[in-house]
């Protein structure tokens, strides 16, 4: 392997082997109760709806700028 070949990959990425093991040794984390949620219930349910505020949210502006390119459209 070339000195190119090493710049262009992205810092902290392993190679063949390590890719690998990562995808046949490490496996999913849902195994683990918990492990990508949170730890209990609780902080389950507040991301849940953290996560759907934000959406919302999102959703409001998208209408709020459309709403304004119509109103520019109409002038």
């Amino acid at each position: 392997m070339s000195e190119d070949d090493a710049a262009t990959k992205p810092q902290g990425e392993g190679g063949r082997f390590m890719r690998w093991a990562f995808r046949h040794l490490a496996g999913p984390a849902e195994g683990v109760q918990g492990a990508v949620q949170g730890g209990s219930a609780e902080a389950r349910e507040a991301w849940k709806r953290d996560l759907a505020e934000r959406k919302r949210y999102t959703r409001e502006q998208r209408e709020r700028k459309r709403a304004a390119k119509e109103a520019d459209r109409r002038r």
